[in-house]
């Protein structure tokens, strides 16, 4: 009697659950294991259709040799890491909201910093859409009537007003997001170039009174300033080893974040980088011997991998930083001919050296008030306040008590937001591209993810795309192995 009913429990328990496993079976496990198999034939639309009966050949492992092979593929997979630099800074304006939202109604914080941010971003607001041709007093009316039924609701509803202002572009759909900033983005009519351009006539006004400043100076501040963020990095890099902080691989890895923008930014502007290259192997070689060998009063650290994790977090920051640098470097002797003809606003999405960047300034605002906004606001409702009460008896400042319970305790967050933008960045790409760019120009937008779509529904090579689709599966499941070993490494420590 009780296995009958048993068995009736089970077989209503899986009449439940029958829609979302057929689901899961028709639209996952299926699809995935076809598309594995797919990976090693030669599956064109156009030859393998209803009209043709040519038969399917397996071709082993044609499609991936032929894959690494083309020039294509590195240039895609390069587009898809470059707009990844975005990731450190999309993840601390995420923390920095919840920061900012979280003291909303608390008295024992200073508003000061919070509504200069609210000045500043108001009178940006401000100056865009008087130059995009809006009246002024339509203008004044709407953002003074803006401004007070915001100011009210929000006090009324104690920050919850101002949380769903920040969360509010999530709630729009992706594709028309992007239809809106292409319209934003637009060179001739966009109302970015039109509050960009006055402000580009003053500065080339004003370059071209001091043609010097910027030939020479702009150059020399910018790698005066490159040679201490290295030097700060190399102190840093050779302290930790001395603490036994960082292992030897850890070293590597932090000392090449200081050679990967030299490339970078030579590649960027067309040049060769191969001696340059050549130079930052040796350097990094060098600077790791000469670090390497210096004894650990501490002892060796536990592996020769400890504290990757760290120079990886940091080496996004430094990179981007570095790469800035070196442009200012390389521009800074033209800027002087530019400005005697004049310097115009970019188009932004027709232009190379414009297209990413443009992309990744659009994928910054949309996530700064994210999930990981939400998840840190969470995470900050869980500190205990009895740790900065301490902290406040101690007499710590603001720094100290970020830095020293904050941050710590948010670490388990800012794992998990990081595993997942990783997985993100790596598979995204696709819609916004397609929406603004259409992977141009000259493929400079295009990542791995529109490069699947286009070998598999452009050109109907479909087991080539599977063949793509299997190496981002590779590479996403690589590096969220790595960090899931070192993040959650850190995260215990």
């Amino acid at each position: 009697m009780n296995a009958r009913r048993n068995l009736i429990r089970w077989a209503v328990a899986l009449l439940f659950l029958l829609p979302n496993i057929l689901g899961f079976l028709a639209f996952t496990l299926v699809p995935l294991v076809m598309s594995f198999g797919m990976s090693f034939t030669d599956w064109d639309f156009l030859r393998h259709n209803i009209f043709r009966a040519e038969p399917l050949n397996f071709v082993f492992f044609d499609n991936f040799i032929r894959l690494f092979g083309h020039p294509k593929f590195w240039q895609y997979l390069g587009n898809t890491f470059f707009l990844m630099m975005g990731l450190p800074f999309a993840v601390a304006g995420s923390l920095a909201a919840a920061l900012l939202l979280s003291r909303v109604g608390q008295a024992r914080h200073q508003l000061k910093p919070a509504m200069i941010l609210g000045a500043v971003i108001m009178a940006v607001s401000l100056f865009m859409l008087l130059r995009g041709g809006m009246s002024e007093g339509g203008l004044w009316f709407l953002f003074g009537t803006l401004m007070a039924t915001t100011l009210v609701a929000g006090v009324i509803s104690g920050g919850t007003l101002y949380r769903t202002l920040f969360y509010l572009p999530n709630f729009t759909a992706g594709v028309a997001t992007f239809v809106l900033w292409k319209k934003l983005y637009n060179p001739n009519t966009g109302p970015i170039n039109q509050a960009v351009g006055p402000v580009l006539d003053g500065f080339a006004a004003w370059v071209g009174r001091m043609p010097d400043a910027f030939a020479l100076g702009l150059p020399l501040v910018s790698m005066v300033l490159a040679v201490l963020v290295a030097a700060w990095q190399f102190r840093r890099l050779r302290s930790a080893w001395d603490l036994s902080e960082a292992g030897s691989v850890a070293v590597v890895a932090g000392l090449i974040s200081l050679g990967v923008p030299l490339g970078l930014a030579l590649g960027w502007f067309g040049l060769a980088s191969a001696p340059a290259a050549i130079v930052a192997a040796l350097a990094v070689a060098g600077a790791t011997a000469y670090i390497v060998r210096r004894p650990q009063p501490w002892g060796r650290p536990k592996a020769a991998d400890k504290g990757l994790g760290t120079e990886v977090a940091l080496a996004l920051l430094l990179v981007p930083l570095l790469v800035a640098f070196a442009a200012a470097m390389v521009l800074g002797p033209i800027l002087p001919v530019a400005a005697a003809t004049g310097i115009e606003a970019p188009d932004w999405l027709g232009q190379y050296h414009w297209a990413k960047p443009s992309l990744m300034i659009m994928m910054l605002w949309a996530a700064i008030g994210s999930n990981n906004m939400i998840l840190y606001l969470a995470g900050l409702s869980n500190i205990s306040p009895e740790l900065y009460e301490a902290a406040d008896m101690d007499g710590a400042t603001p720094g100290q008590r970020f830095w020293h319970i904050t941050w710590p305790q948010l670490a388990p967050v800012t794992f998990f937001i990081c595993i997942m933008s990783v997985i993100h960045g790596l598979q995204g790409g696709f819609e916004m591209a397609r929406t603004m760019t259409q992977g141009g120009p000259a493929g400079s937008t295009t990542t791995l993810s529109y490069f699947i779509f286009i070998e598999g529904f452009e050109t109907g090579r479909l087991g080539y795309a599977s063949a793509v689709a299997w190496v981002l599966f590779a590479l996403v499941f690589t590096l969220s192995v790595l960090n899931f070993k070192y993040g959650n490494r850190h995260v215990d420590e």
